[in-house]
């Protein structure tokens, strides 16, 4: 029977197969950008904030789920290079420009299921090398009041049967015994190919923030969204 537990060293490939797994068309469409998906919104929180992060079990030892996160991304950044010089530079090229920022699409001449423009690979490995264009740069209007983050994913058979909800209150759970300042709580973004789960994580105590600009309509740049989280009574 499938329960939560701790996120534990041995789940590492699994974890990266769930990301995999759950991936949107602009990433599952090509290998490179598959592969290296694990290494931007997976690896680096379990890495660096095990206590933050949840698993679901199948029952017999498997991960078929997870809740990662942090519950400082500040802090989280403040690490991050021990990220980058362990597990990152490990399976990960270092890319030999990390000044100047790759365009995250570009023109697919291959016209990939029917696209225009496919996610660049190039700018996914210097995202993952950088704590402050995977975290911050766009999303000042969040970390600014909201300085935890998290992911959820779940593989397909254990979707819909209320662990969503469960994970996501250990994760809260956790970041709110953790000691670290999380502002007024945890933001998450959701890409434009995903606002489907918006519904999702409303019912869960999250609301939509309007970007800067007053977009908050989750068009192709995606949705914003937070939820406050007391603080602690000791």
């Amino acid at each position: 029977m499938a329960f939560l537990r701790p996120y534990e060293e041995s789940d590492f490939e699994a974890c990266a197969h769930i990301c995999r797994a759950t991936l949107p068309p602009s990433l599952s469409s090509t290998p490179i950008a598959t592969k290296l998906s694990p290494y931007l919104w997976t690896h680096q929180y379990t890495y660096l904030s095990p206590a933050t992060c949840h698993i679901l079990d199948d029952g017999a030892g498997q991960a078929v789920g997870y809740c990662i996160g942090c519950p400082d991304v500040f802090a989280f950044a403040e690490a991050y290079p021990r990220y980058v010089e362990g597990p990152l530079a490990r399976d990960v090229a270092r890319p030999a420009d990390l000044e100047h920022r790759e365009p995250w699409t570009i023109l697919d001449d291959g016209m990939v299921d029917g696209r225009l423009s496919k996610v660049n690979v190039a700018a996914m490995a210097q995202t993952a090398y950088s704590a402050r264009w995977l975290l911050f740069d766009g999303n000042e209007h969040l970390t600014a009041r909201w300085r935890a983050t998290m992911h959820i994913d779940m593989l397909e058979p254990y979707q819909g049967k209320g662990w969503g909800r469960k994970l996501i209150e250990r994760f809260v759970d956790s970041v709110q015994q953790s000691g670290a300042d999380y502002g007024e709580g945890v933001w998450i973004g959701i890409g434009g190919e995903n606002t489907k789960v918006v519904k999702f994580y409303e019912r869960v105590g999250f609301r939509v923030v309007e970007k800067p600009g007053g977009n908050a309509d989750g068009g192709a740049d995606g949705v914003n969204m937070v939820r406050d989280i007391p603080r602690s009574v000791t």
